[in-house]
């Protein structure tokens, strides 16, 4: 689209971030003003209950650019960016933290790689302003998530990103899946890069990183595996782990009936019986496992699981 004016959504997911909400505007606001063409920013309130979102109804009324999607409760991220990404209309979607870490002035160069030919660019918080534990757990699940995934990216997680609205026309997301959105788009066939973008330190309110949200995580990077290598195959996955659980099983109990038959040697004492009879047993389950799998595959019907409380600026 270079040489054409462009329309930039920009989506804001926040949950109890009062304090911070006009600076941010303003931020956005100074950002966008730099860039060619329309914007809108889109506010997604994830169930707060600080009162941010009569901060963003106040700059709704000053400014009908900005728009709002109040959820009934807390759905977690990615319902609220599931949201936005059904109500945008820009030809290019930026996506930001509410907590002032990332910078707004970082978006110009994020559309300018976007231009090069890229459909989604990530931003690398190269210099962390976070504590040490979160700083060092997010090493780690980067590191595993660039090996299970085959992409190369330094900060999978960073809130910074800008898409082609194509990217998010094509991507299902639930759960907390937010965080491999790059995998999901490199996995459709998108362009995926990162560029390195300043980091802040909190300015107002609690972090809401926990030690919890850790552990989802890497049951979320089994989850994004098994979807963008077996979601349409999964008998490929549960099959293959079946079937070499049955031909252990059945070559153990081949052996000892080789052994009682011809040696006349009694198998009511060895225990190998058993783990024989149990790993067929498991093979024919991780098999039955597969094909119910194949089945609701087939039949599977994408639902979005989230009940919004008004919204503000759409179009009804």
């Amino acid at each position: 689209m270079t040489g054409e004016k462009t329309k930039i959504s920009i989506i804001v997911p926040f949950l109890n971030e009062r304090e911070s909400l006009k600076e941010l505007y303003e931020g956005l606001l100074g950002a966008a003003t730099k860039l060619s063409g329309d914007y809108e920013m889109m506010f997604i309130d994830d169930g707060s209950t600080d009162g941010s979102a009569m901060v963003i109804e106040e700059i709704h009324g000053r400014d009908n650019r900005v728009k709002l999607i109040q959820f009934r409760r807390n759905y977690g991220k990615s319902a609220a960016l599931a949201a936005g990404f059904a109500e945008v209309s820009g030809d290019y979607v930026v996506t930001i933290d509410a907590d002032l870490q990332d910078d707004p002035d970082e978006i110009p160069n994020l559309i300018a790689k976007l231009e090069e030919g890229y459909d989604l660019v990530s931003g690398w918080k190269k210099t962390r302003r976070d504590p040490f534990l979160k700083r060092n757990t997010s090493k780690i699940y980067n590191f595993f998530t660039s090996f299970f995934s085959g992409i190369r990216l330094h900060d999978f997680n960073c809130g910074l990103k800008a898409y082609r609205k194509d990217v998010i026309d094509s991507i299902h997301i639930y759960g907390e899946l937010h965080r491999y959105l790059p995998v999901l788009a490199h996995h459709n066939g998108f362009r995926v890069t990162e560029i390195p973008v300043k980091h802040h330190e909190r300015k107002y309110g609690q972090s809401k990183f926990g030690v919890a949200r850790f552990a989802r995580g890497a049951f979320d990077l089994i989850t994004v595996t098994f979807l963008t290598r077996y979601t349409k195959r999964p008998l490929h996955l549960f099959g293959l782990l079946g079937l070499f659980s049955f031909l252990l099983g059945s070559i153990i109990s081949l052996v000892l009936a080789y052994q009682r038959i011809f040696f006349k040697i009694y198998l009511s004492n060895r225990p190998l019986l058993f783990l024989g009879v149990l790993l067929i047993i498991v093979g024919v389950q991780f098999i039955s496992l597969g094909l119910l799998g194949e089945m609701i595959t087939a039949q599977r019907q994408d639902t979005q699981s989230f009940q919004i409380k008004q919204t503000l600026g759409l179009k009804e």
